[in-house]
């Protein structure tokens, strides 16, 4: 399998699994709603793009993996399986791989390279709060 694949995959995991918690089994064919969060409507659109370019056994395949992870967002096995539809449909619809390409960069998820090097050095896309170091006190 393509880096270019497994990195697209990856890319769109967190919107994915963000349209089905908020949509449920219906992501597949429901329509934008601009009050909805953003990041749900991304993993909509990527949804229902490889959605649309599925055969109807492709469609069925999808549609069941979506159901797994609309009953139980916290399955990590549900999750898998559905990033492994997704590869599966980019693996054989290069079109789809452009496509997914385009909504991801359009929406700025492009890829996020983030190296930590030295001793305790710490990694993060996104962080709250990080503290290292020895005999550290946290006052409120």
């Amino acid at each position: 399998m393509g880096a270019e694949i497994v990195q697209l995959a990856e890319q769109a995991g967190p919107y994915l699994l963000t349209a089905v918690s908020s949509y449920g089994a219906g992501v597949l064919t429901r329509a934008e709603d601009a009050a909805v969060e953003a990041t749900a409507n991304l993993g909509r659109r990527i949804l229902q793009a490889v959605w649309h370019r599925r055969g109807e056994q492709g469609r069925a395949e999808l549609e069941a993996a979506v159901q797994d992870v609309a009953d139980d967002p916290e399955d990590g096995d549900a999750a898998a399986a559905l990033r492994q539809q997704i590869k599966r449909a980019l693996r054989e619809d290069v079109e789809l791989r452009g496509e997914l390409t385009g909504i991801l960069s359009a929406a700025g998820a492009g890829p996020v390279n983030v190296k930590a090097s030295g001793k305790r050095s710490i990694a993060a896309q996104t962080i709250g709060t990080a503290i290292t170091g020895d005999n550290v006190t946290l006052r409120p």
